[in-house]
């Protein structure tokens, strides 16, 4: 048997360490987004009958961003009422899809165009939607009086919550649609259930002053 003494394994030990060429990461080329899910993606977006008219309209805003910048393949499908989406070749950014979805998603909810393209350019936006009956129970005129309540005057409370909280709401008829940043939605969403409870929109205004005053302290 052969004797190794301590010296000999402290030589063969610091023969094996590696050196810092050896430790070094491994430089790999960028996944395209094809790559990364093994295989092509396809999505279809629904487009409701009252958004075709703006949906023609607007058709080569929605267009150029998705497929110059997003790189996907887009085209509107009559027959099943649909936008459809789908990878190519050209597509790098792994979550190209879902942001393109989601902007078709919030044009289609009513959102103005300037606004729902936030969603292909910033990682932090996101959709909310609810119903008036979700918070409280509602019928006739009581239903009538909280719709009222969240518009305001010519839309004036509305603009108000949307102003102070950096968001944007659309008002459907019982739907509401809030677009903006996880805590500004969050306070935008409160403002508005409040209002359905029945508080009134003084009250509401005075806190939404309270709230963009904060906002341009903390700026």
């Amino acid at each position: 048997m052969e004797v190794v003494t301590n010296e000999e394994m402290k030589e063969e030990m610091m023969g094996m360490e590696d050196t810092e060429e050896d430790r070094e990461a491994p430089a790999f080329p960028a996944l395209s987004a094809n790559e990364m899910a093994g295989e092509q993606q396809y999505m279809r977006v629904p487009v409701p009958p009252n958004r075709y008219t703006p949906l023609k309209n607007h058709w080569m805003e929605i267009y150029q961003p998705i497929a110059e910048h997003m790189k996907l393949q887009i085209r509107f499908n009559p027959k099943k009422r649909c936008i459809e989406l789908r990878t190519s070749e050209a597509t790098e950014l792994a979550g190209a899809m879902q942001k393109s979805a989601d902007f078709l998603r919030a044009f289609m909810l009513g959102f103005e165009i300037r606004d729902a393209i936030a969603l292909l350019r910033l990682d932090d936006l996101y959709l909310d939607s609810f119903e008036i009956k979700d918070v409280k129970t509602l019928n006739g005129e009581h239903l009538s009086r909280a719709i009222g309540r969240i518009a305001g005057q010519g839309g004036k409370t509305r603009h108000t919550i949307e102003n102070a909280t950096k968001t944007r709401i659309i008002l459907a008829d019982t739907h509401v649609h809030i677009l903006g940043s996880f805590t500004n939605s969050k306070i935008a969403k409160d403002a508005v259930v409040r209002l359905i409870m029945g508080s009134p929109p003084g009250k509401v205004y005075t806190q939404m002053r309270s709230v963009a005053n904060r906002s341009k302290d903390r700026f």
